[in-house]
């Protein structure tokens, strides 16, 4: 049990709490922001007890009820009284409408008694304890033990008195820690016609101070690490204080096969929570990827939402953020240094070398670290004492063997850079002949990235680093991180991206920043803690809406089949996006390009190809209902679609069994735009849910990716390359077969064909490698070819960003 008072007397050294005032403030201070402590009751020579030392003191730790604020103002019920002044009022008898006279009372204790004698009814007037004939007369009076060489501070009443407020102080703590109604301030939002900018619109707005934000949603101080105004930290120990909450209803939007433009699952996202929170008052929590900055400085831009729904600051947001995606680069290039530097010693040294090396003589002694005893632990060796392993053990440890050809673990950057989608590696002298092909893949394709996003607990996150497969050994058999000694390492790395990143919309509604695996090698969602957490702060009736990368049949398949087998939450509603523009695409529309502008067929009404096109609209919704999800259609409305097309949308989207299907324009009127949205998703969750996965996790590899390629993308068949076969062999002989299935196809058709729009048949779904992401607990097949290094385009958006030396704002970001 913690402990839940201290005494400032017991936790001081005599020479320090007869020192100046400034070492027992300090002292208080640290007290105050001790999560152990819950109360503070001073104990000190009267001549230390200033102003300073006992506004020190935080009120809610306030057991000597010294900080008189509430009390002044009348708030007797409200606040801890001194003890000694509740001494002083029970010997009292009843003191309404009479005089009463204070002699010598003074300071924190004096100002107490006479506001609590004046909410009893009394007059109060005092005086100084001065004259020498007002001393004697009074003493004469007095019983012996309230004279003034007996204080009063030393009667027996105060004791009971001061236990009260321990216990007061304590219930309230308690209820400090337990869920409670948010306090939330929203937001106004003017929107403009026409719509400016998005950094615009962000620059406009004035976001509240994110502890501000905190405090209004239920966090404590100690759950929050400030990064700058408006953005922090979350601590994982919120889990803890709130596990016996009821968890909130669970939304995932995801989207039909969209265009190269993207068709607003971001914007959406935003636009529900703001609807929900800002417009009817209803707990609500918007969970998104942190946005890499290969896309940000590339083709896509922001990826903050867009228009009057979008996270803020978004500048903040695209850039850098709280360092996750940095502290991910440095620990997968950390591994990926420690792989080809085992090699290379191995290489070069002897046995007794290496062991002399990896367990060197300290001080005299020689000992095995931690990781090293859970090395020899897995191959079998009891043995604690270095002396004592036999050659063949000695052997057995040092080498791992690693079989460069086989090495998987690829160095990562946060840049698109299609040079280094392949290199050469050890062409130094000093590396000795050591040469290779390797190659970097996008920072966020990284399984580091992966497992942040699935992991549930830093021991979670620990566990699934150590397991990371980098390569095979000469004998075919995994070699993982644990094994090459660095799993600790990579946790200090990650000890704080694992933690959410608390943020705000527009309209001042909280969003969690969190993770950004990449949607076509990994699963394409934010992460697991980040859901949870909110789950449990919007509470029973609340909402968390969480976003799924590109089309349902990638990012949604992903999110059912692996997070929530990762995670065991159970998704309440599935918003389905569509827009106009990717349906008449679909539907035999031209091709639509980044960067250049849309063909008249865009921008003018024609039912014929939105009627074509909703072809693709209604196979995702058979994908939903496979996982016996309610779905509800949110059609993204463009200022170009008319009427007829918005309306045409919406009743065969109902036809073809959404639950409903409701147009927003939450872009160009913030949340007031997705009020009906919101409105459709709060009926929704309330139907029967009858969630399932698509597959069992005992089937065999082949036979899950069989059932994806056929059930979710209308594949005829699937083909595995002989390099595929031998690979899903190997993992299926290693132990690996019973993990998930994580497909990596492109997003721009349900094929792996992107030209293929609308709903292809018939076709043979290519698998041409299948890897393996052992920690964070999937097998992704490579449909087709499938690049990891995104390349810059000829014209990146970097040509429009830049830098205002006097203001620092950043220009031309989205």
């Amino acid at each position: 049990m913690k402990r839940v008072i201290k005494v400032l007397e017991d936790s001081l050294p005599r020479e320090v709490v007869e020192s100046p005032f400034l070492d027992i403030v300090s002292e208080i201070l640290r007290l105050n922001e001790d999560p152990n402590v819950q109360g503070l009751a001073l104990d000190l020579p009267e001549s230390l007890y200033s102003s300073m030392v006992l506004n020190a003191v935080k009120p809610e730790k306030d057991v000597d009820g010294v900080n008189l604020g509430r009390l002044v103002h009348g708030d007797v019920y409200d606040c801890l009284v001194p003890p000694t002044v509740c001494a002083v009022m029970e010997l009292l008898e009843d003191v309404g409408g009479k005089k009463v006279l204070l002699v010598g009372a003074r300071g924190a204790e004096g100002a107490a008694l006479q506001s609590v004698l004046r909410c009893e009814g009394a007059t109060v007037l005092s005086c100084h304890w001065k004259s020498p004939q007002l001393q004697s007369e009074v003493s004469a009076l007095l019983p012996a033990w309230a004279h003034p060489a007996s204080p009063l501070s030393g009667h027996p009443c105060q004791l009971p008195a001061w236990v009260r407020n321990m216990v007061k102080n304590m219930e309230r703590w308690i209820q400090s820690q337990q869920h409670r109604k948010w306090d939330l301030h929203c937001l106004k939002l003017q929107p403009l016609s026409p719509v400016p900018s998005d950094i615009e619109i962000s620059r406009a707005q004035s976001p509240k101070a994110v502890d501000v934000l905190a405090k209004e949603i239920g966090l404590l101080t100690d759950e929050i690490e400030i990064y700058g105004q408006t953005k922090a930290k979350v601590r994982l120990s919120l889990l803890e204080r709130l596990k016996d909450q009821p968890d909130g209803k669970y939304v995932l939007v995801a989207g039909i096969t969209p265009t190269p433009l993207g068709e607003g699952k971001s914007t959406v996202t935003v636009g529900l929570v703001q609807a929900l929170t800002a417009h009817l008052n209803i707990n609500s929590f918007a969970c998104l990827r942190q946005p890499s900055q290969g896309p940000t400085f590339g083709v896509k831009g922001g990826a903050a939402g867009g228009g009057y729904a979008q996270v803020i600051p978004m500048e903040e947001f695209n850039l850098h953020l709280t360092g996750d995606i940095h502290a991910i680069t440095a620990a997968n290039n950390l591994l990926a240094a420690a792989i080809d530097a085992r090699i290379l010693h191995e290489n070069t040294q002897s046995d007794k070398s290496l062991y002399n090396r990896l367990v060197p003589v300290v001080n005299g002694m020689r000992g095995f670290s931690p990781i090293q005893l859970a090395r020899l632990r897995r191959l079998g060796i009891s043995k604690t004492d270095p002396e004592t392993l036999t050659e063949e053990e000695i052997s057995r440890f040092v080498r791992l063997d690693i079989d460069p050809s086989t090495i998987t673990w690829q160095r990562v950057v946060d840049t698109n850079d299609r040079f280094l989608r392949k290199i050469t590696v050890g062409q130094a002298n000093t590396e000795k002949g050591f040469v290779r092909q390797a190659q970097f893949d996008i920072a966020v394709a990284s399984e580091i990235m992966a497992i942040l996003a699935l992991t549930t607990s830093l021991q979670d996150m620990k566990e699934r680093l150590g397991k990371m497969v980098v390569a095979n050994d000469q004998k075919g058999e995994p070699v993982t991180a644990e094994d090459l000694g660095v799993t600790g390492a990579l946790a200090v790395l990650m000890k704080d991206a694992i933690k959410p990143t608390l943020m705000q919309t527009l309209e001042g509604t909280p969003v969690f920043v969190h993770a950004g695996p990449f949607a076509n090698i990994a699963h394409g969602n934010s992460s697991v803690l980040a859901d949870k957490i909110a789950l449990k702060l919007v509470g029973e009736n609340g909402f968390v809406v969480t976003e799924a990368g590109f089309g349902a049949d990638i990012g949604m398949e992903k999110f059912f089949n692996i997070k929530c087998r990762a995670s065991g939450l159970v998704p309440s509603v599935v918003v389905l996006v569509a827009t106009v523009r990717a349906l008449k695409m679909h539907g035999g529309g031209p091709n639509v390009t980044a960067g250049a502008p849309l063909k008249k067929e865009y921008t003018e009404e024609n039912l014929q190809l939105v009627a074509d096109g909703c072809c693709n609209l209604q196979k995702q919704i058979q994908i939903t209902q496979l996982f016996g999800v309610p779905v509800v259609v949110a059609l993204n409305v463009f200022k170009t679609d008319s009427p007829a097309e918005v309306d045409l949308v919406c009743k065969i989207a109902k036809e073809s069994g959404a639950f409903d299907a409701v147009p927003c324009n939450h872009w160009s009127a913030g949340g007031r735009g997705a009020i009906k949205l919101a409105q459709a998703v709060e009926k929704a969750a309330n139907q029967k849910n009858s969630f399932k996965y698509l597959y069992s996790l005992e089937l065999p590899i082949v036979e899950k990716i069989r059932i994806i390629a056929q059930k979710v993308y209308g594949a005829q068949d699937i083909e595995l390359s002989p390099v595929a076969q031998s690979q899903v062999d190997r993992y299926t002989r290693q132990g690996f077969g019973n993990l998930p299935i994580c497909m990596a196809k492109t997003h721009l058709s349900l094929s792996h064909q992107p030209e293929r729009k609308g709903v292809p048949t018939g076709f043979i779904l290519p698998i041409s490698e299948v890897r393996a992401s052992i920690g964070a607990g999937f097998i992704y097949p490579l449909v087709g070819t499938m690049s990891t290094m995104p390349g810059l385009p000829t014209r990146p958006c970097f040509y429009d960003i830049d830098l205002d030396p006097i203001t620092e704002q950043v220009k031309g970001l989205f």
